[in-house]
C-alpha cells in the first residue's frame, strides 16, 4: 500500500478515524493534561482542512490567508510547476508526500474539506468541478470562467451537489463597496440612470515576433495547457502573462473588469440577470504573442434602461442617478451631494449581504452551510457580463442577449462564442 493511500485509510476519513481511536481508548486513558487549543471552535479536529490547487500569484496569496486563519488548516498543495510548489509547500509546512502535480490526486483525498482554487483562468471551472463532485466546498479565483457556457454549467453543478462555493471577488467584502451600492439599491441618488466603469491598460508587453522556447523542466506544460489548444511554449504564455492571451483569460476586461463590473451588478440589482444589448469597440494586438484587446469601449444596455459604460482609463465604478452621483474603489467611497455619504440606511431599508473578510465569510459558510457572499450564481453573471464585452468587440457589432435563456437571439455566430471547444481528455 502507497503512503497516500493508507493516509485515507480505506473508506475510513481522517476524522472519523481519529474519533473512533479517541473513543476506543478512553477507558484506559492515562489523564493527561492537554493545552487549550485541542478542544473549542479551534481544535485541530475541527479546523476546516484546504486542499490549494494552484499556488503561485495570487493562488499563493489565498493559499497564505487559509494558512493564516485559524479556522482553517492548509493540508495539501498542488502546482503544475515544481518551483511554486516547493515554495508553497516549505511555507505550509508540508511533507512531499502532501504536495502534487496533478488536481486530481489532491481533491481524491478524503481528508480534505475544501479546495482553493488559484489557477489560471481556463483551469477554473475543470478543477471546481472535479471539487464539486468529490463533495469539496471551493473558493475559486475571479473571473470565475473563461466562457459564458461553462459558468453555468458550474453554476448548475454547484447547486446539484449542495456545495458552498465563493468566487474571489473580494470586493463584494469591502465595506466601501457595500455601502456605496447600498446608497445606490435606496435611492440616495434617485433613480439609476448610468454606470460608468474605468479599467486599466495591459500592464505587460510583448515583441511583436516571438518564437518557440524550451519548455522549462520545473514545468508539466501539456497539464498546465489541460482543455486549452496545444501551442508552443513561450514563458509569456504562462503564469501571469496568460491574461493577455484569449486562449486561457480575456485581458483586463475579465482581470479588472471582473472586479468592478461585479460590484455593478451588485448596485444595479442584477445578480441573477445582465444586460440585454451591447456595443463594443476594442483595439487588438496586430502583431506578437498577445491577443486581448488593448484598448476598451463598450456599452451595455439593461432591460430597466440602465446604460453601463466600461471603458480603458481609470479605476472603480460609478453610478449616476437623476439626483447624484456615488463613485467606488478600494479604499475610496464618494458621492454627489456629499450628504449622501452621511447617509444612514434605516431598518426597514435594502441591507445587502454584509460580509469583512472574504475569506473568513466562506469558511463560515462551510460550517452554517449558507451561500456566501459571491457564489457561483454571483460569479457565473458578473463574467458573463465581461465575457459579453469581448464576445461585442471582436465581433465589433452590436449585440443582443437573452440572459435568462444565456443566448444571442437569432444570432448563431455570437451565441456559438459562448462555449469553445475543448482538448481531449478535459471534456466537462
Amino acid at each position: 500500500m502507497t503512503s497516500r493511500r493508507m493516509k485515507r485509510l480505506g473508506s475510513v476519513s481522517r476524522r472519523d478515524f481519529l474519533r473512533g481511536s479517541a473513543l476506543a481508548g478512553a477507558a484506559f486513558a492515562i489523564p493527561t493534561i492537554l493545552p487549550a487549543s485541542v478542544f473549542g471552535a479551534n481544535a485541530p479536529s475541527e479546523r476546516i482542512t484546504i486542499g490549494c490547487v494552484g499556488v503561485g500569484g495570487q493562488g499563493g496569496s489565498n493559499m497564505n490567508g487559509f494558512k493564516g486563519n485559524k479556522a482553517s488548516q492548509v493540508v495539501a498543495v498542488c502546482d503544475v510547476d515544481s518551483a511554486h510548489l516547493e515554495n508553497a509547500r516549505e511555507k505550509v509546512g508540508l511533507s512531499s508526500e502532501s504536495s502534487y502535480i496533478d488536481f486530481r490526486e489532491l481533491i481524491a483525498r478524503e481528508d480534505i474539506d475544501a479546495v482553493s482554487v488559484g489557477t489560471p483562468d481556463h483551469w477554473h471551472v475543470p478543477v471546481s468541478i472535479a471539487a464539486v463532485r468529490a463533495g469539496k466546498d471551493v473558493y475559486c479565483e475571479k473571473p470565475l470562467t473563461l466562457t459564458i457556457a461553462e459558468g453555468r454549467k458550474l453554476a448548475d453543478e454547484v447547486k446539484r451537489y449542495g456545495r458552498v462555493f465563493q468566487t474571489g471577488s473580494q470586493q463584494r467584502s469591502g465595506r466601501e463597496f457595500r455601502t456605496g451600492c447600498e446608497f445606490v439599491v435606496n435611492g440616495r441618488i434617485g433613480k439609476l440612470q448610468t454606470i460608468e466603469i474605468g479599467i486599466p491598460g495591459n500592464n505587460k508587453q510583448c515583441a511583436p515576433t516571438w518564437i518557440p522556447e524550451p519548455m522549462p523542466k520545473e514545468l508539466d506544460y501539456d497539464l498546465w495547457l489541460g482543455p486549452a489548444p496545444w501551442e508552443p511554449y513561450h514563458h509569456q504564455r504562462c503564469h501571469y502573462e496568460f491574461r493577455f492571451l484569449l486562449d486561457y483569460s480575456g485581458g483586463q476586461v475579465t482581470n479588472w473588469g471582473a472586479h468592478h463590473l461585479d460590484i455593478a451588478q451588485w448596485g444595479a440589482q442584477a445578480d441573477d440577470s445582465g444586460p440585454v444589448e451591447i456595443r463594443g469597440k476594442g483595439e487588438f494586438p496586430a502583431t506578437g504573442l498577445f491577443t486581448t484587446a488593448t484598448k476598451v469601449d463598450v456599452e451595455y444596455t439593461y432591460a430597466n434602461g440602465v446604460k453601463m459604460f466600461l471603458k480603458t482609463g481609470g479605476g472603480g465604478t460609478r453610478f449616476h442617478g437623476s439626483e447624484g452621483w456615488v463613485y467606488v474603489n478600494r479604499g475610496k467611497l464618494d458621492a454627489e451631494p456629499k450628504s449622501i455619504l452621511d447617509s444612514v440606511i434605516g431598518p426597514n431599508e435594502i441591507h445587502l449581504y454584509e460580509s469583512n473578510d472574504h475569506k473568513q465569510n466562506f469558511l463560515d459558510c462551510i460550517k452554517n452551510r449558507k451561500d456566501p457572499i459571491c457564489n457561483a450564481e454571483v460569479g457565473h453573471r458578473s463574467s458573463t457580463v465581461c465575457h459579453l464585452a469581448n464576445i461585442a468587440m471582436l465581433l465589433d457589432r452590436p449585440l443582443k442577449w437573452d440572459p435568462k435563456a444565456e443566448v444571442f437571439p437569432g444570432d448563431d455566430e455570437a451565441t456559438r462564442m459562448t462555449w469553445r471547444a475543448r482538448r481531449s481528455p478535459w471534456i466537462l
